[in-house]
């Protein structure tokens, strides 16, 4: 049976009338240097989906494991951060036939024909980024050929879209070097803190720049 398309009915989700439902396949969301400081890889290039479908956990983990092998490869496993936005919720089911001789003797055939759980997928629409590569922007044109190794991985059409934004953060680059240089943001990991404008006067990086 085909688990790729949309039907037209609600996620069916794990839940306590929804029991026994596989783990599912894909368990780490962000491999490689996922502690790497947000000014060390500006470059970031996206994988987006282009239909809406469903995409089965078993092809987000091919797609992580397809991606982080070229990277690791060619450019170190230290030089890249791969995070993977697209989570398996949805309950695939299928009424199981046995197959064997005389079978058609055992089994019910349609009748009670609710299906058991048989793995998870994740529901994705037009547009919805499924995973993202940051980088230094030397590494640019490895992060593309991961991602396109990568896209094979899934059935239908995706796109490979190179971001104008700095990293996994929501700033475009002009922007962010700026408010990097006057103080209004601050390091936090791999994301970016803004600053709030509270607390003493004399602890604020922005009083002390002259910006207020």
């Amino acid at each position: 049976r085909c688990y790729r398309y949309l039907k037209k009915n609600k996620p069916y989700i794990k839940s306590r009338y929804c029991r026994g439902v596989p783990e599912s396949k894909i368990r780490i969301y962000d491999v490689g240097n996922k502690a790497a400081n947000v000014d060390l890889f500006p470059f970031v290039a996206h994988l987006v989906c282009d239909e809406k479908q469903q995409i089965s956990s078993e092809a987000l983990e091919a797609c992580r494991v397809a991606v982080n092998k070229y990277l690791t490869k060619n450019i170190g496993k230290d030089a890249y951060h791969i995070r993977v936005r697209a989570h398996p919720f949805h309950v695939l089911r299928a009424n199981k036939m046995l197959s064997c001789a005389g079978a058609d003797r055992l089994s019910s055939g349609m009748r009670h024909s609710y299906g058991k759980p048989i793995g998870v997928a994740a529901r994705v629409n037009i547009g919805q980024i499924l995973l993202s590569v940051r980088a230094k922007d030397a590494h640019e044109k490895f992060v593309i050929e991961a991602i396109r190794r990568g896209k094979f991985k899934f059935a239908g059409r995706q796109k490979i879209l190179k971001s104008l934004k700095w990293g996994f953060t929501k700033y475009p680059r002009e922007v962010y070097v700026e408010k990097r240089r006057n103080g209004e943001l601050a390091a936090d990991g791999n994301q970016v803190k803004v600053h709030n404008r509270r607390g003493p006067l004399e602890k604020s990086v922005l009083y002390q720049t002259g910006m207020e």
